[in-house]
C-alpha cells in the first residue's frame, strides 16, 4: 500500500491588491483522488497586485499565468504584474457580458436604461446565454490550456477580470477533465460569492440613485456567480457532443494518454 505523505494545512492569504485567489487543491474526483495541493490557481486579474502580493505569488514557484482578458480590460485595469521566472499567455476569451456599449451602459446608465437591458430576466439570461457561447465556441482555447497542463505549465494560475467567469469556465473545464465530482466543481465556482472575493462594481456618477437598491440588483446577475450559469455551459457540452467525456475527446481533442499526464501532474 503506497503511504500518502501528510500535506502542511494551507492558509489562504491575505492579498490587498488580487481578488478572488484561491488554490483548488483538495477538490475529490469520482475515483477517489484529489487535485494535489499547490499546483492549479484561480483568482481576478494581477494588475494592481502590491509589492507583498507579488512576492506571494512568486513563493508559489508558478509556472505559467493564464490570462483570460481580452484589449478592453487590458485597457481598463492594466497589465499584469510581471513576477519573475513565469510565462505569462494571453488568451482572450469572451466577456459574459461582452460589448463596450454594453459596458458602458452598465457603469454609466440611469435606472430606466438598466431596466430596458438587464430587467424582467434579461441579465441572467445574457449570463447563461455567455457560458453557452463560451463553451461552444472557444473549444481551441480551451483545449490549448488543457494540452499546456498535461505537457509543462504547471503550477499554473488562470485568471480573467474578476476571476469568476472566464477563469471559472476554464477551471471548470480543467476540473472536469481531471475527472472532479460534478457537485464539487460547481461548490468551488461558487466561492466567487463570497463578499471578500467579490469584484467590485464600477458605477460613474454620485448620485444616490446610481447604487440604488433597485440598481445594484439589476446588475447583480452580471457579477453573482450562480449554479444556473454552470448548469447551462454543462448543458452545452452534453447537447453538442452528447457527454461531457465527448466534449473532452471531441471538442478538446485530449486523447486517454493526454488526460493520464493532466492528471499524473495535477492529482494525489
Amino acid at each position: 500500500m503506497t503511504q500518502q505523505i501528510p500535506q502542511p494545512p494551507y492558509t489562504e492569504p491575505e492579498l490587498s491588491g488580487v481578488r478572488n485567489f484561491r488554490d483548488v487543491g483538495g477538490l475529490p474526483t469520482t475515483d477517489g483522488r484529489r487535485v494535489r495541493p499547490g499546483r492549479l490557481f484561480r483568482s481576478g486579474h494581477l494588475a494592481h497586485a502590491t509589492e507583498t502580493d507579488a512576492e506571494f505569488l512568486t513563493s508559489l514557484g508558478l509556472h505559467t499565468i493564464f490570462d483570460f482578458r481580452n484589449g478592453a480590460d487590458h485597457a481598463l485595469e492594466g497589465a499584469d504584474v510581471e513576477l519573475p521566472g513565469v510565462r505569462n499567455v494571453n488568451i482572450p476569451l469572451s466577456d459574459p457580458a461582452d460589448g463596450r456599449e454594453f459596458w458602458t451602459m452598465v457603469r454609466d446608465g440611469d435606472l430606466d436604461q438598466l431596466r430596458g437591458i438587464l430587467g424582467d430576466g434579461k441579465a441572467a439570461a445574457r449570463m447563461s446565454s455567455s457560458y453557452r457561447g463560451i463553451i461552444r465556441d472557444r473549444t481551441a482555447e480551451h483545449s490549448r490550456v488543457v494540452h499546456a497542463l498535461a505537457d509543462d505549465s504547471v503550477p499554473a494560475l488562470m485568471h480573467c477580470a474578476a476571476g469568476k467567469d472566464r477563469a471559472g469556465l476554464s477551471i471548470a473545464v480543467t476540473l472536469l477533465a481531471l475527472g472532479v465530482e460534478r457537485e464539487a466543481i460547481v461548490a468551488d465556482y461558487l466561492e466567487s460569492n463570497a463578499p471578500h472575493r467579490r469584484y467590485r462594481v464600477r458605477r460613474s456618477g454620485t448620485t444616490q440613485e446610481a447604487r440604488s437598491p433597485e440598481v445594484m440588483e439589476l446588475l447583480a446577475p452580471l457579477f453573482d456567480a450562480r449554479a444556473e450559469y454552470l448548469t447551462a455551459a454543462f448543458e452545452t457540452m452534453e447537447t453538442t457532443w452528447g457527454t461531457a467525456d465527448g466534449y473532452l475527446a471531441e471538442g478538446l481533442g485530449l486523447t486517454p494518454e493526454t488526460l493520464d499526464r493532466l492528471r499524473d501532474r495535477l492529482l494525489v
